[in-house]
Parts: C-alpha cells; structure tokens; sequence
C-alpha cells in the first residue's frame, strides 16, 4: 500500500464556488465609447436589494435570466454596472426588484427566484462569477450614496465600478479582507467549531476579519489563539473566494498546532469546538454533508471545499 502524505491536501488547488469566474472584467472595457457602441447586444440581470434573481431551473441546473438590452432602454442606464465580457457579449446588472415567477416554461423548466446562497454552488462559472460582482458591486451602491470625504451625494462612474461626488472625490468598492484557516495537527485530525447562532451540529472552520497594520497570516495565529486558545505555525495559504454577504474576501489558509492541543472557545462568539478525525469528516460528507451530531458548512462556501480537500488528502 502507498503511503499517503497527510498533509499533501494543502499542495493541490481547488476552485470555490464563488471564485469561478471566466468573464474579462478588464478596465478598458468600461470606457464610455465603447460602452455605447456594445450596449445593443448587450445581456442585462435584475438585481433587487436583497441580491434574489430571476432564473429558470431543471433538475440539478440553474440559468439566470438575462434580458436584452432593448428591455432596460436605448442608452445604459446610470445604475448599471458592467460585469464584464465574454465570447463578444457584454453582461450588466441594474438594481430592480424580481418579478413574481411561477409555473413551467414550454420547455419545462421552472421559473424561480433566489440568489447566491442558494445557486452559487450549482451555476455554471460564468454565471457564478457574474452574480457574484453584481451582488458585490450593486450592494455597494446600494450602502454607499454618499461621499466619505465631504458627505455630498455621489453618482456612479466607470460603468459603474467607481462613484464620484460634485468635489470631484472617486471612491471605489470596497472589500474587507477576512481569514478563514483549517487548523490541524499536521496528521489526520483537525479542529472545527461552531457559532451559537448556528443550526444545531453544524461546525466549520475558525474565521475571522484581518485587522488596519495586519498581515493575513499574523490575523490567522491571533484569530486562532483568540477563538480557541491554541498558538498555530505552519501558516500556509490555500485559496480565496469573494464573498459578497456584504463585502469580503475570504482568503483561506491551513495552520498546523499541536496534535490533541486543548481547546477554550471565546465566550459568546464560540459555542463548541473539537477535535475531528479525517474518516469521521469523510462519513459526514459521504452522507450530504450531514451526520448524527456533526452538520458541514454549505457548499457554496470555501469552508465546504477547504474541509473537503482536506478530508481527501
């Protein structure tokens, strides 16, 4: 039998749901003479404020509905936001609210309403990447009408990845840096735990938002030591997935401590946490996702794929 290298999950790349993006989002596509020379043929997505779409779905498949450019007016509205572009067509998105949908297509599929929670894991990578910048992007808008800098309404620039207010002050979107880390023993065990706002006998990994002077890895071994009370090494980066829920990127790491090390979660921001072995994990998995007293992450979060790479190696 071959010897398996316990900790050779951490070598080999996974792709997150959310980070699967294939689109060009380059600057120069945004440039206001092209803009109006695409729009025609351009594809649009209705966003409303809670970041829910239209789309149709059949069995295990989900299609957003992208509308012409023809429905939504002649000219780009001042709202929308560029997504970016792909095999010659451009993708938008606009704010609005999603119309009631029910009932079959004539091609059977059904017409529903959701958004990334519950499609990001099961749309294709372009629709993943597109949902995911406009759910970032038109949030942002939505949180951020006024100028930072001289509290003057801002109006929206660089079809629409850039705001700027009547003083001439650009800001841009912004993105909160957060660590999310397996902690582990170097072996075949590891930590997770779970918030108490949390369903009953779920657990993940140990996350937490990266600090103004902090580097990713140093917020990796005060997050540990603040959550559970162990000091980590061997801080090694894995991957990083955008998400939107309002302004993160989650960026992923693995962290070694020492094996059976005790555990002291922080009160009142974790409940319980424990050690896990690799074929306890690859039980739950093998079962949805779902065990008798232990419950994974969904799929759609990069905590799903770094406890699932893990659990192969």
């Amino acid at each position: 039998m071959t010897e398996v290298d316990p900790q050779a999950w951490m070598s080999r790349p996974f792709a997150p749901s959310l980070s699967r993006g294939v689109a060009d989002r380059t600057e120069d596509l945004r440039l206001p003479f092209r803009t109006r020379q695409t729009w025609p043929t351009a594809k649009v997505l209705v966003v409303d404020p809670q970041g829910r779409v239209g789309a149709t779905s059949r069995d295990d498949v989900v299609q957003l509905d992208w509308l012409d450019s023809s429905r939504i007016g002649p000219e780009v509205p001042d709202e929308a936001v560029l997504l970016g572009e792909y095999q010659g067509t451009d993708y938008w998105a606009v704010p609005g609210q999603t119309p009631e949908l029910q009932g079959l297509t004539d091609d059977g599929w059904a017409a529903v309403g959701g958004g990334l929670r519950e499609w990001g894991a099961v749309l294709g990578d372009l629709e993943a990447g597109l949902l995911t910048s406009a759910v970032a992007v038109l949030g942002w808008h939505h949180r951020s009408p006024f100028c930072p800098t001289c509290g003057e309404r801002s109006t929206p620039t660089s079809a629409g990845w850039s705001r700027m207010c009547p003083q001439g002050h650009q800001e841009f979107p912004r993105t909160d840096p957060a660590v999310i880390m397996l902690v582990h023993d170097g072996a075949d065990r590891a930590v997770l735990a779970r918030q108490p706002s949390w369903p009953p006998h779920r657990y993940s990994v140990l996350a937490g938002f990266t600090e103004a002077g902090e580097s990713l890895e140093a917020t990796v071994r005060r997050e540990v030591a603040e959550e559970v009370g162990v000091v980590v090494d061997e801080v090694r980066y894995l991957g990083s997935q955008p998400w939107p829920f309002p302004r993160s990127l989650m960026v992923g790491f693995a962290a070694r401590t020492t094996p059976g090390a005790p555990l002291f979660p922080r009160d009142g921001e974790i409940e319980h946490a424990r050690w896990v072995t690799r074929e306890e994990v690859r039980k739950v998995l093998a079962n949805d996702g779902v065990g008798e007293d232990l419950m994974m992450p969904p799929s759609i979060s990069i905590a799903r794929k770094m406890i699932e790479a893990w659990a192969a190696g």
